[in-house]
């Protein structure tokens, strides 16, 4: 038997593309993802993208410079996500979402908690307790930031995203105060007895936002898409 002709039909939501790009240096994935955004149309299709970076330290649209203390060998770029300072190095995913919101029916707070669940979700897989904490994006175990946000919506769609604490040296932490709070402490899932290995964790963050968007996440080629 025929649906009726009024009735309301799917909307058909295109496949999220999944590209982990490997060890990357910061800024030419940063203009990648702008490029991205600003090409778009209305049927392309969403993308996931996994990245490690070089060292490097990321001051947001609101951030001050009075927040990075001494930075030595690192560099610091000023970048146009929310958020203060932050540090991008070997041993943290890098997970930059770009997604269609309207196309997802996600409002911008809502966003922001699914993607911080989808790291509280994969530390609760290794028997890691997390939690948000009032007034400052991210995720804590025991009152230490184990997961960063820092965002840009531009006409409803995503970039940046979040990074993940899994198995690196924390020591350039302390060089800044971390998203703007002095002494801030950080840790990593090697630390709380979880995984060495990215790649140990790369599917279970995957899978977790994956759920929490309802998207379908097909596996591209793992370089950044040619933008005409």
């Amino acid at each position: 038997m025929s649906a009726p002709a009024d009735a309301a039909l799917p909307v058909a939501v295109p496949p999220a593309l999944l590209r982990d790009l490997g060890r990357q240096p910061y800024e030419p994935v940063w203009r990648a993802m702008q490029r991205f955004t600003d090409t778009r149309g209305d049927d392309t299709p969403d993308e996931l993208w996994l990245v490690e970076h070089d060292p490097v330290f990321t001051l947001g649209q609101a951030g001050k410079d009075e927040h990075v203390l001494f930075p030595g060998d690192i560099p610091v770029i000023h970048v146009d996500r929310g958020g203060q300072v932050t540090y991008h190095g070997p041993g943290q995913i890098v997970l930059y979402p770009l997604l269609d919101l309207r196309r997802l029916k996600v409002g911008v707070k809502d966003y922001v908690c699914r993607i911080e669940q989808a790291m509280i979700d994969t530390l609760a897989d290794w028997n890691i307790h997390a939690e948000r904490r009032d007034g400052a994006p991210g995720v804590y175990v025991n009152g230490a930031k184990i997961g960063a946000l820092g965002i840009r919506v531009r006409h409803g769609c995503t970039f940046h995203g979040l990074a993940f604490n899994i198995a690196m040296d924390l020591e350039p932490f302390m060089r800044i105060n971390p998203c703007g709070y002095a002494g801030l402490q950080v840790t990593s899932m090697l630390d709380l007895g979880g995984p060495s290995s990215l790649d140990a964790v790369k599917p279970v963050l995957v899978q977790h936002i994956a759920r929490l968007f309802g998207l379908s996440v097909q596996t591209a080629a793992p370089a950044l898409p040619a933008v005409a």
